[in-house]
């Protein structure tokens, strides 16, 4: 039997390896815990970077979302009308027209805003009065005040209280005492403190005046200051006639009120310059259309009679249609007027089918009464249902509610109402008409085909429809084939001519109006010095004469 001594140098020597490997885990152990330690603090540090760059993403976005919003709102009144108030030529040495705020508002604005149509004005640019009380610091502490009280003591005595009520007779009255402040002197006698029979006035320690606020803001009009007077219409006011409103209110304060200061009001954007020359356009594109209609007519039918006849539900159907567009409260603008130029070449269909059948009962030698009649009874079923398949095209819109609805509304009206006139008109006057003027219209129809370079055109193209149309019925594969060649071209021809999709096309304004967002934290002046700096490059453009050769 074997024993281990513990005192034995074997046993040292393995409690030496012991130890060592211990004293080697326990190194290993803080080695890895030193490791994890900076991975969490390399891990915390790098969460933190994120949390300061998501922040600083976020008020970025924040400020630029506050940008846009103000963009938003700037463009949103540029939408209405600006005004410009500065002095006249001539006296630019004379007028400071930053002293001008006060008068902009009790008159320029005021005078807008009585405007019938006008929902709001309002002014920018110029110095805002301001009452300031220019403190002596040395006088506050030698009577051992602050700002603090000063400040507080103003609050205090600004103020109108109600003092309860009494009755006189049969009439109960209302007291109050006015305390609010009228004048300078009003604040120079506020108490600020009052102890021992001894009383601090405002106007002991400070000094008292009218003066004006520090402007955080400048308008400038073609190099030179000025102010900027805005006007907003009332929803659902005519912008026409709210616009000539003002026309006249700049022309009697530019006669008046503003001639005594030496000041002049220009309208420097005008939003119905835009709607005038886009009714104008769409208003020549009515005459024009029905002008070409009557050239077509002419040349195809070649007898003023007929032409005469049919032309005369093209004025009675649109003059109709605005009847129409009144007794259901709507307004004539842009899309109603597009629509009836839309409907001057449908409202002639109806007219056309009337009158050919009434003049093909004459050439059977009926008397034009008879004609007129039969033509127009024969035909009559035809062009109802012709009428109702358009008006069934176009009425639907009337009834969607959203903004679609709203834009298209008035023309679907506008050409509702032109067509369904027309069938009237072609029921009513064309018979009668016909009755009074249309000739008797014998032709013979083998003379006909010679007589004229559209005849022999017409004939051939007549022949050629109608051969085509004979072989094609005549075979089944063929119609399939003919069917399937014209579906795939007008598939691909849609598909390949597509324009590219948009909700408005941009019309032209003949307004340009560009912002320019400088850095942060730029004072007044330096806004001012980099407006000034854009001004040397545009001033030639203002500058130069209309009648010049560089125009």
């Amino acid at each position: 039997m074997t024993r281990t001594d513990s005192h034995s140098p074997e046993h040292h020597e393995e409690e030496t390896r012991h130890t060592a490997a211990a004293i080697e885990a326990a190194i290993d152990a803080a080695a890895v815990s030193d490791e994890r330690r900076r991975d969490e603090e390399a891990r915390r540090l790098a969460a933190e970077a994120a949390k300061r760059t998501e922040d600083k993403a976020r008020q970025m976005i924040k400020q630029q979302a506050a940008r846009t919003a103000y963009l938003d709102e700037l463009a949103g009144e540029v939408d209405w009308t600006w005004i410009i108030m500065e002095a006249k030529p001539g006296y630019e040495d004379q007028v400071d027209i930053h002293l001008y705020r006060d008068f902009a508002e009790d008159v320029v604005k005021a005078a807008f805003e009585r405007v019938p149509g006008v929902a709001q004005s309002n002014a920018y640019g110029g110095y805002e009065r301001q009452l300031q009380v220019i403190v002596d610091p040395q006088a506050l502490a030698a009577r051992q005040l602050t700002v603090t009280d000063l400040a507080s003591s103003l609050t205090r005595e600004n103020a109108n209280i109600s003092a309860g009520s009494f009755d006189e007779g049969k009439r109960r009255y209302i007291v109050r005492t006015v305390g609010q402040y009228q004048q300078p002197e009003d604040v120079e006698n506020v108490v600020i403190r009052a102890r021992d029979g001894a009383r601090v006035e405002v106007g002991e320690v400070a000094r008292v005046k009218l003066g004006f606020q520090k402007a955080t803001a400048a308008v400038r009009q073609k190099g030179r200051a000025a102010m900027a007077i805005n006007c907003t219409r009332e929803t659902g006011a005519n912008v026409l006639e709210v616009m000539e409103g003002i026309r006249q209110t700049i022309a009697e304060l530019n006669a008046g009120e503003l001639e005594r200061e030496h000041l002049l009001l220009t309208q420097v954007y005008d939003e119905t310059e835009y709607i005038d020359s886009s009714i104008g356009l769409v208003r020549s594109n009515i005459f024009i259309g029905g002008l070409l209609s009557t050239i077509v007519l002419l040349i195809f039918l070649r007898s003023l009679s007929s032409v005469l006849i049919i032309v005369t539900a093209i004025p009675i159907s649109i003059v109709g249609t605005f009847l129409a567009m009144s007794l259901l409260g709507r307004n004539i603008n842009v899309i109603s007027l597009a629509g009836m130029s839309f409907a001057v070449g449908m409202v002639v269909d109806n007219a056309i089918v009337a009158l050919e059948n009434i003049f093909r009962h004459r050439q059977m030698g009926k008397s034009r009464l008879q004609a007129a009649y039969d033509g127009t009874v024969e035909v009559w079923g035809a062009m109802l249902a012709s009428t109702l398949t358009t008006v069934a095209i176009f009425l639907p819109v009337v009834f969607i509610e959203d903004e679609a609805g709203q834009l298209f509304r008035d023309i679907a009206l506008a050409v509702s109402c032109s067509v369904s006139l027309s069938l009237l008109v072609s029921i009513s006057v064309i018979p009668t008409m016909a009755n009074k003027i249309l000739g008797i219209g014998q032709r013979n129809e083998e003379s006909a085909e010679t007589i004229g370079f559209l005849d022999r055109l017409g004939g051939r193209v007549r022949r050629l429809i109608s051969e085509s149309v004979y072989r094609i019925s005549g075979s089944t594969a063929l119609s399939l084939t003919v069917i399937v060649l014209f579906i795939g071209a007008s598939l691909g021809l849609a598909w390949t001519l597509l324009p590219k999709a948009e909700y408005l096309p941009s019309g032209n304004r003949n307004l340009v109006f560009g912002i320019l967002l400088p850095p942060p934290g730029y004072n007044l002046d330096e806004l001012i010095e980099v407006g000034q700096k854009i001004e040397d490059v545009l001033r030639p453009r203002w500058e130069i004469r209309l009648d010049s050769p560089e125009a």
